[in-house]
This record gives C-alpha cells, sequence and structure tokens, in this order.
C-alpha cells in the first residue's frame, strides 16, 4: 500500500472565463512578455488568430502566430522550440484543444518563456495543468511529460467555445465526468496525484463539484452548444470541464478510466474517436471493475447516453474486437506506471479485460432498451 503523507494542491497562475474576453488577451498577456508566438491548428488560427494578434499588439506586443500540425508528438514539440527561438517570443500562446494546448506547454518548459493556455474547445481538461500527454507521430498514447510550472493564463472564451463543434463539447463532458470517480479512488486508496503526493481534501471537492455541475447541466448545456448559445449552463460546464476538472484530475489523482484510455488509444480502430471519448468507456469499465450496483452504473450509462456519449466499444470503432486486441488494451492499461494502480483494489490484465466487456455488454443492452 501506499504510504505518501505530504498532500499537495497546484493550479495556473489566473484563470479568465466569459463572453468574449479572446479580445482581452492582450491586456492580460502584456504583463507576461513583450513578443508572443500563437500556436494552433490551421482551423483555430483561422477563427481566433486574426483577434487574439490584434488584442496583443493593440496593448504593445508584438505576436505572430505559427500553425500546430496536429500530434503532441516529440517531433512537433522540437519543431516549435526552434520556431519559437528563431522568432525571440517570450510568450507562448497555445490555442484550440488538448493536443496543442500540451505541445505549447512543452514548448514553454524547453525554452522558459511565459505560456498562456487559450482552449478554443471545451473537450478536455488539458488546459489547467502542467503536464503534457505525449502521442506518437501516428497518435498512440506514449508517456506523460510533468513540469514544474502551470501555464501562467488560462484564457476561455464560451462564444468560441460554444461556436465549435459540439461533439468536441461533447467530450470534455466525458473527461470532466471521469474526474470525481477517479479522484475518489485514489483519495480511497491513499494514492498519489499527478504531483506524487496525497490529494488534498479540496481537490477531491473539487473533483465531487465537476460531477454534480454536469449532472444538472450538461443535457441543456449540450443542447444550447448545438445552436451556438451562450447560456449559463454553458458557462456552467465549460467551467466544469476546463477549470473543475483540470484542478480535480491533478491535483486529485487519476485512476482507472484514464489508464483504459490509455490503452483502447494502442488500437488503431479508436484513432477516429476523440480523447473524451475513449476516457467515457474507461470511466464505465472503471465503474464495473470497482464493482458499483447495478443501478448507478446504468444510471451513468443513460446520463451518457443523454449527453450523446459512447457507451459501447463499438461507439468508438471497436465493432468487433478480437481476444488479442482486448488482451493488448487491458495489458497496456495495466502497466506499471499507470494510474490504474490507484484504486483501491489490486488490479490485473484479466480484470480490466473483463470490465471492458461486461461495461460494453451494459452499453449495448441500454441502446437496445432505448432503440438507439
Amino acid at each position: 500500500m501506499i504510504t505518501v503523507t505530504t498532500r499537495t494542491f497546484k493550479s495556473p497562475a489566473s484563470y479568465v472565463q466569459g463572453r468574449g474576453v479572446l479580445d482581452d488577451l492582450g491586456a492580460h498577456a502584456a504583463a507576461l512578455g513583450e513578443t508572443a508566438l500563437v500556436v494552433g491548428d490551421d482551423v483555430v488560427l483561422d477563427i481566433v488568430g486574426d483577434r487574439a494578434t490584434e488584442s496583443l499588439g493593440a496593448n504593445d506586443v508584438e505576436a505572430t502566430t505559427e500553425t500546430f500540425r496536429g500530434e503532441a508528438s516529440t517531433a512537433e514539440i522540437d519543431r516549435l522550440v526552434e520556431v519559437l527561438r528563431e522568432r525571440d517570443a517570450d510568450v507562448v500562446v497555445g490555442a484550440g484543444g488538448g493536443k496543442a494546448l500540451d505541445a505549447a506547454k512543452a514548448v514553454r518548459e524547453a525554452t522558459g518563456t511565459a505560456m498562456v493556455s487559450m482552449p478554443t474547445v471545451a473537450s478536455t481538461d488539458a488546459p489547467t495543468s502542467s503536464l503534457s500527454v505525449i502521442y506518437t507521430e501516428a497518435g498512440e498514447f506514449e508517456e506523460y511529460w510533468f513540469y514544474e510550472e502551470h501555464p501562467d493564463l488560462v484564457l476561455v472564451d464560451t462564444e468560441v467555445v460554444a461556436g465549435a463543434p459540439t461533439r468536441l463539447f461533447r467530450s470534455g463532458v466525458a473527461d470532466a465526468l471521469a474526474t470525481w470517480f477517479e479522484a475518489d479512488a485514489t483519495y480511497r486508496s491513499g494514492g498519489r496525484n499527478v504531483f506524487g503526493d496525497r490529494p488534498t481534501r479540496a481537490a477531491r471537492s473539487i473533483a465531487k463539484l465537476a460531477y454534480t455541475t454536469l449532472r444538472e447541466h450538461a443535457v441543456s448545456a449540450v443542447r444550447a452548444v448545438e445552436a451556438n448559445a451562450v447560456t449559463e449552463s454553458v458557462e456552467a460546464v465549460t467551467e466544469a470541464n476546463t477549470l473543475l476538472s483540470g484542478l480535480g484530475f491533478e491535483s486529485g489523482g487519476l485512476a482507472a478510466a484514464h489508464s483504459v484510455h490509455n490503452g483502447l488509444t494502442q488500437l488503431e480502430e479508436t484513432h477516429g474517436a476523440t480523447h473524451g471519448e475513449k476516457v467515457n468507456v474507461g470511466t464505465l469499465s472503471q465503474l464495473v471493475l470497482e464493482g458499483r450496483d447495478d443501478a448507478f452504473v446504468s444510471e451513468i450509462v443513460e446520463f451518457s447516453l443523454a449527453v450523446g456519449l459512447p457507451v459501447t466499444l463499438a461507439d468508438i470503432g471497436l465493432e468487433d474486437p478480437t481476444d488479442e486486441q482486448l488482451d493488448a488494451v487491458a495489458e497496456a492499461a495495466c502497466d506499471p506506471d499507470e494510474t490504474i494502480h490507484n484504486e483501491p483494489f489490486e488490479v490485473t490484465p484479466a480484470a480490466v479485460r473483463d470490465a471492458i466487456c461486461a461495461a460494453d455488454e451494459l452499453g449495448r443492452a441500454a441502446k437496445a432498451r432505448d432503440g438507439r
């Protein structure tokens, strides 16, 4: 059993959320440096690039943009480091989804610059964290990189978030939904959070607040985002997906749900599913693995369906997985360095494989009942 006794809570220096706050980027960033590099993919830069550089320029921060090529891989990070050094920038602004932000955090770590995390979607809890999830060029999970520093500023424009594809907003709900279950497992086991210490009560409470916020607001928030509307429910869920889940997972700890996600990334068939979509399958698998009662697991399955989240392996691209594929997922999920070992009991690949299969059957049955 883990015997760590130190409790640690860490967070970004500043978090700003609201409709139209993109136009305030320069006012906030001016205190961080004089020259900024804005990094995002082509789609993101088309949406926010001009407004970001105009806001920075209006506040005497010289700004240029650079296209992120889609994968938070070592090769792409090394390329962006060289670009930042060539431009002599002292602030890197990561714009977009989790992978772009993770790449920007890695660039900041390598160069010692300031860093602004500017998510344009509420699709993951990456924006507030001090880690990057590193993938291979082919999109397979490789490892986590941990940093001493958090983003100096996290800036979330909810008008931009509401205008993004609804699928990504749903994906953020899935990622945030896992937060409470994983933080609770870590707390109960005396396990380690991302910083290698015990979670605080504050982190556990924040994780629980993420869960209750989603249960109260997610369905109506998704409907609003489908209409590109910003409502109080959209504001609430954006905060849950980004701030509450970000603080909750990092200071509260991860457990089985994200380990199952990492295992699923080993299969090419799942590469078309988003991070959160694979995490949701991981969450249902964790609940089965933990032996949660049938009524509660069914409740989470029904909530997932109401939001529009995957509940079966077929939903994430695995129509008829082989035994070899399921074994590969389970073995990867149980790697000695994986967070699944924060569960309050010994976990084996066989148990994980069976939990994934059982969760899949529960999801299939629920969809059949609903005629989906």
